[in-house]
């Protein structure tokens, strides 16, 4: 079945870990999609350490669902000598969806927890992972072999689609 089609938020995971040929997988998909200028400008922290994914659990009033992951993916952007800064949030929105999509086609599930732009979010999550100044955190994506099952939403809505001739 089309990931686009299956992929849910899952918030519940098994107390199962996450292969690490899975991860390089799911990686591997977030750094093939495309880039304004071919910029990429992102980087990835993989955390599977229980005490880090706790701390990185109290970071935001949504993240407590991490708690519970095997694997925290945090990817990252680097703020200096990039041709397009202002298009940074659009390549990393991109390289998001190919990491969530990835996740779904191997089975397992994940959800996206907003960091960037939002000082107070992104501050904690700079200091748990000792990031240096040029790379800023853009969300959190725990993710594991999902706990429970949820049917998608059909959001398609006909009125939304406009016809310009």
């Amino acid at each position: 079945m089309n990931p686009i089609y299956h992929r849910v938020s899952i918030r519940k995971y098994q107390e199962r870990p996450v292969e690490n040929e899975k991860i390089l997988q799911i990686l591997k998909a977030g750094m093939q999609a495309p880039s304004a200028c071919n910029q990429q400008p992102w980087e990835f922290y993989v955390v599977t350490d229980k005490e880090k994914i706790g701390l990185l659990s109290q970071t935001t009033p949504y993240a407590g669902c991490a708690a519970g992951a095997p694997v925290v993916i945090i990817p990252v952007y680097r703020t200096e000598s990039l041709p397009a800064p202002s298009m940074i949030p659009i390549d990393m929105g991109l390289s998001l969806e190919n990491i969530w999509l990835e996740t779904d086609a191997l089975g397992l599930g994940g959800v996206c927890i907003g960091i960037s732009p939002v000082p107070e979010f992104m501050e904690p999550v700079c200091r748990i992972l000792q990031l240096p100044d040029n790379l800023k955190p853009f969300c959190l994506f725990p993710l594991g072999y999902p706990s429970e099952e949820r049917p998608q939403q059909d959001r398609f809505e006909l009125n939304r689609i406009h016809f310009v001739e």
